[in-house]
């Protein structure tokens, strides 16, 4: 398994590169107000990834921070109230008793 992936990694990289090679004629970008960005293609898609990706992860963060305060205050509040009491040994290995084996 761990070739195979190594194979399947190899085969990504070599696919990018040939692409790359295939591309280096020089395309031109053109912005607001008359500016314009000459650079090879390769170069212009590589941007046009990384900004995709510089947007998508700054999109999440308000996200990411809103979950993270929740479970920080999930954590708090479990460390501020007792804890649950287990069931006695009995009462579990009678209710265990009644469920079919698993996957049956």
């Amino acid at each position: 398994m761990k070739y195979l992936l190594w194979l399947l990694k190899a085969a990504i990289f070599f696919t990018l590169f040939a692409f790359a090679l295939n591309n280096q004629q020089d395309a031109t970008v053109h912005f607001f107000f008359g500016t314009q960005w000459r650079a090879p293609l390769v170069l212009v898609v590589l941007t046009a990834f990384s900004a995709g990706l510089v947007v998508g992860v700054l999109g999440m963060v308000p996200r990411w921070w809103k979950h993270r305060r929740a479970a920080r205050r999930a954590d708090s509040s479990t460390k501020l109230s007792p804890a649950p009491t287990a069931p006695a040994p009995a009462a579990a290995s009678s209710s265990a008793e009644l469920l079919p084996p698993h996957g049956i």
